[in-house]
């Protein structure tokens, strides 16, 4: 089956979605993916969609699948409308370590990806962070090595390099989980210590070239992760010269690389698996999210919390609110600059002038007389007098 992604709050990415399965509608099935429901982003996306499917006179519940909290604002959505089916997400996992829950089995499942063969990874890289003894334990020695890299202050950023197509994403899954949990102001005792990683990169060799030069002979403020698959296609090899396969040159580069960043003094670690398949990538993820765990006690921090996004969704909130505020204002009041209307309501001029860009942007009613510098540029609504 085919699969989309509503995963921002952008309208745009919502039409390009759209105009993509227009015709598909009738036979679409729609996840909706939030713990609480309350995800502006998540909720955005479901309302759009059920939109849509009003407009084709079909019945959104019909087509609707909840993954969400017991007695969340959407599993009682859910309920209420009579969803084809709910399945529980569990309070204590966060998004970025939900892959091995319904959030991530149900699509999988969907896919025909086998689910059984990526949690027996997992748990056969549980068993493997369980060993006392630290050189037998992968992610407690993966955690070691970014504490040494980064002088247990993550004084280097981590470049992620899979040698595989397949594993061209896994840079920005790792963003996420490891940016998140360890980018931390504070530790477990309330101490400011400004935690954290700082995760970039992508596939090789492809982006090898966008890289190498400033990975070799630039600013030494980083380690490279390069994680190599042994197995090279499913199936015959085919020869791009006498004895050489694509996939020979593929390795290497990664060696060739890798020997290269060693001579200039650069640090490097390079994790393999012998193919990308369910069991290998299951085992993978599970390294990263215990290292990621056992990175945060070594540091003293919680790996499990977010305050850093709970107060950019507070700011967003307020933001949001002063835009209402401006709105009704312009409504009252005609062609008023944005200091004046923010005075008038108690505001930070700045976030009135971008919440009247915004605003005049999308909304043809509104008028902007220009001046000779943005700030004194004129907002009404309809016609100015």
């Amino acid at each position: 089956m085919d699969i989309y992604f509503l995963d921002n709050t952008d309208p745009d990415g919502f039409d390009r979605v759209f105009e993509r399965m227009d015709d598909l509608l009738p036979q679409t099935l729609v996840i909706v993916v939030s713990k609480s429901g309350g995800t502006k982003e998540t909720r955005n996306g479901m309302l759009e969609t059920e939109a849509k499917f009003a407009a084709k006179g079909l019945q959104f519940a019909k087509h609707a699948v909840a993954v969400t909290g017991i007695g969340s604002e959407l599993d009682r959505n859910a309920k209420k409308n009579g969803w084809l089916a709910r399945f529980p997400m569990y309070d204590w996992i966060g998004g970025r370590t939900s892959v091995m829950s319904a959030v991530g089995l149900l699509p999988m499942a969907l896919e025909g990806f086998d689910i059984d063969s990526f949690l027996a990874g997992a748990a056969a890289m549980d068993e493997r962070t369980r060993a006392p003894d630290v050189t037998q334990n992968a992610a407690m020695l993966l955690a070691l090595m970014w504490y040494h890299a980064g002088d247990g202050k993550g004084v280097k950023d981590m470049v992620i390099i899979p040698y595989k197509d397949r594993l061209a994403l896994f840079a920005k899954y790792l963003q996420q989980l490891v940016m998140e949990s360890l980018g931390k102001e504070k530790d477990l005792e309330g101490q400011i210590v400004h935690q954290g990683i700082a995760v970039y990169g992508n596939k090789g060799s492809t982006d090898q070239h966008a890289y190498v030069q400033q990975l070799r002979d630039g600013v030494l403020n980083f380690f490279v992760t390069f994680i190599e698959v042994l197995k090279d296609r499913r199936g015959k090899p085919f020869e791009v010269e006498d004895g050489i396969t694509s996939g020979d040159y593929l390795q290497g580069f990664l060696r060739g690389t890798r020997s290269a960043l060693y001579e200039s003094g650069r640090e490097s670690l390079t994790i393999s698996i012998l193919e990308v398949n369910a069991f290998n990538l299951g085992a993978l993820i599970a390294l990263y999210e215990r290292a990621v765990g056992f990175y945060g006690s070594l540091v003293n921090v919680n790996a499990y919390d977010q305050p850093g996004v709970e107060a950019g969704k507070k700011a967003a909130t307020r933001l949001l609110q002063l835009q209402k505020q401006v709105s009704q204002k312009l409504a009252a009041d005609r062609g008023k600059t944005a200091e004046e209307i923010a005075r008038s309501i108690d505001a930070d001029p700045e976030d009135v002038f971008h919440a009247l860009r915004h605003l005049a942007s999308n909304d043809p009613q509104i008028k902007v007389v220009p001046s000779e510098t943005a700030v004194d540029d004129r907002f009404s609504l309809g016609e100015t007098s």
